[in-house]
């Protein structure tokens, strides 16, 4: 057989087995010139309409005029044509079930199956008409190899699309979906977004386009032909939306679930990720789809939270900004930060810096909605305490990763002049006390914001202030907060007073310990019948602090004498400063200063405790005398 391109309209195409056609099937602007006894041997439906057409051949005179002025030799009467305008699969699916029906070899494919299933239903292939025809031929293809993988079926279920409603009357969607959900149930959570396997026993290692870091040699990370979530990202939206649905009926894995649905956004959805500003490759045209694609996602998604912490953390909030962005319904966004919520502690602060849409707001970031996502946190991690522990007083580590978070967060609004100062001091104090170790963060929030806002009156920057515990400064933020001229006095005072009280407290406690340390060495026979029954553990920390309270003494002695002499050389200092200045009066420029100057080779000023005025140094002072020295040798 051989396909050849007619001088006439459309295209042609021939059956060159060395006899003249003698009936001609359209479909689409292809015609194919085929011969009757082949067709009628496997086509029911085939069989009727050139029988029909042979009993009634008037019918079929308009329909060759064209020919018959191109010359053609053979006569109309031996011509029958048929014209199938709603052929299934279109001119490439016939051309395949003509083959067929000649008994030429086809090759079925994941791709041309359901084509060719449709086909064979359409002109009516069933068994009972002819042994080992098309649709027992396809049936048997579907049910052994399609359904078996994956991949091909998702392959399948792609071809479904243009052939509605006919694949869906013989189930052939249904049947891909049932088995792409089974085989995704099978398939191990802790390996997905790794390598795994497509389903069929096969070695082949396939990819899922998540980012993974693992790269094969002299391949890309994901090729359209190494990942069965390529296919997946080419279904329209109602196939995808019946595949997810059919996922979560299995009570299919909340990894495996959330993978597809990511894989399947960041094809569709543009902005997504901030790290790739490449338009998708199938963007959804209109924003109402986008928007029901969205909605989609979003309702979809898994309660659980994800094990692949900042990944799909960090694509929740690619959705949630996209999803402010298209306006979509209250319920998808408060599901989504709910969700973001149950799992703050793995976002970063870039996560968080969510832009402002609304021309309602006048911040540049989107605070309001931060403060929802924060309280979602609270509200389960207080579940879960109560559920697991039972003590509010405990710190989890997740409440100590989104309290250094959200101060991170505070400090990079704090500069926003439209920031009120009420919501800053709302978001500063939804987190509990026990979420801070140390208020240092919290304070460089503050100090940024009174920075910003130098018009505050006193009683709101006393007010903010007030949200960071001064007992909770380390040293280094006290001794900033202590010469800090943007506090208020007030905080100011307490930060002194807790420093002075802090270290009263140590003073108290190395002054015990120096007195209990000689008491205990003094009892000797006491001691060791106190310390008979214990380890040797706690005598070695017992002579350790004693060392320790032994070197304070020591320091605070060094620390005396060096304050002493200290004072002295002041004084000493100021005593010969006042001698200077009083012979300065009295004697003229080039008395005494000049004879010195002359005798010892330098030069002497008045100030001579001010560190800051220039002096001349002893190297220029030995240099001086030697070249005096030996010029008075030559």
């Amino acid at each position: 057989m051989a396909a050849e391109k007619a001088s006439g309209r459309g295209q042609a195409w021939f059956c060159t087995t060395g006899l003249p056609s003698d009936i001609v099937v359209e479909v689409d602007d292809m015609t194919f010139h085929l011969h009757k006894f082949p067709l009628m041997s496997k086509s029911r439906k085939l069989h009727e309409l050139i029988t029909e057409q042979e009993t009634n051949p008037t019918r079929n005179q308009s329909n060759f005029s064209a020919e018959e002025e191109e010359g053609d030799e053979i006569e109309q009467e031996q011509y029958c044509h048929i014209s199938l305008p709603d052929f299934p699969g279109g001119s490439e699916t016939l051309e395949t079930a003509a083959k067929f029906c000649y008994g030429v070899k086809i090759e079925l494919s994941a791709s041309n199956v359901a084509p060719l299933r449709c086909a064979g239903e359409f002109l009516e292939m069933t068994e009972e008409y002819s042994e080992d025809n098309l649709i027992s031929r396809t049936e048997r293809y579907l049910s052994q190899s399609v359904l078996r993988s994956v991949k091909d079926s998702l392959k399948t279920l792609k071809s479904c699309e243009r052939l509605m409603p006919l694949s869906e009357s013989l189930g052939i969607p249904q049947r891909c979906i049932e088995a792409v959900a089974e085989r995704a149930l099978s398939a191990d959570p802790s390996l997905f977004g790794w390598p795994v396997n497509d389903g069929r026993g096969s070695s082949n290692v396939l990819w899922n386009g998540i980012e993974t870091g693992v790269r094969r040699k002299g391949t890309s990370r994901t090729t359209s032909s190494d990942s069965w979530l390529e296919d997946l990202a080419l279904l329209s939206l109602p196939l995808f939306k019946r595949l997810i649905l059919a996922m979560r009926a299995r009570d299919l894995s909340p990894d495996v679930l959330e993978s597809c649905l990511m894989y399947y956004a960041k094809k569709h959805i543009p902005g997504i990720s901030r790290s790739n500003r490449k338009p998708p490759s199938s963007s959804v045209v209109s924003e109402n789809e986008q928007r029901e694609l969205l909605e989609t996602i979003i309702t979809n998604l898994p309660l659980e939270k994800s094990s692949r912490s900042s990944t799909a953390t960090r694509f929740l909030f690619g959705l949630l900004r996209t999803a402010n962005i298209l306006n979509t319904s209250e319920a998808s966004r408060a599901a989504l930060e709910r969700k973001i919520g149950s799992q703050l502690e793995q976002a970063t602060l870039d996560d968080l810096l969510i832009p402002s849409y609304s021309y309602l707001n006048e911040t540049l970031y989107d605070v309001d909605c931060v403060e929802r996502i924060l309280g979602y946190f609270l509200d389960g991690l207080e579940a879960e305490i109560e559920s697991e522990v039972g003590d509010g007083s405990v710190r989890p580590p997740a409440m100590m990763l989104v309290g250094k978070l959200i101060d991170g967060y505070l400090s990079e609004i704090a500069s926003d002049a439209n920031l009120k100062p009420d919501k800053f001091y709302e978001l500063a104090i939804a987190l509990p006390d026990n979420a801070r170790l140390f208020d240092d963060g919290l304070y460089r929030a503050v100090d940024v914001y009174l920075k910003a806002h130098p018009w505050m009156a006193e009683e709101e920057r006393e007010k903010t202030c007030g949200v960071m515990n001064c007992q909770k400064l380390t040293l280094e933020a006290c001794t900033h907060a202590a010469q800090n001229e943007r506090l208020p006095l007030r905080a100011v005072v307490q930060v002194l007073f807790f420093e002075q009280l802090q270290l009263r407290h140590a003073i108290a406690g190395s002054i015990l310990a120096a007195e209990s340390a000689p008491a205990d060495s003094g009892r000797p026979s006491n001691v060791e019948l106190e310390r008979e029954g214990e380890s040797a553990v706690a005598a070695a920390e017992s002579s350790t602090w004693r060392a320790a309270v032994r070197e304070n003494q020591v320091l605070r002695l060094d620390m005396d004498s060096m304050r002493s002499r200290v004072h002295e050389l002041e004084r000493e200092c100021s005593t010969m400063k006042k001698a200077i200045e009083k012979i300065d009066q009295l004697g003229a420029s080039g008395g005494w200063r000049g004879s010195l100057t002359k005798r010892f080779g330098c030069k002497f000023k008045t100030q001579v405790c001010d560190s800051h005025e220039p002096t001349t140094t002893v190297v220029q002072t030995r240099k001086t005398r030697h070249n005096h020295h030996h010029l008075h040798h030559h």
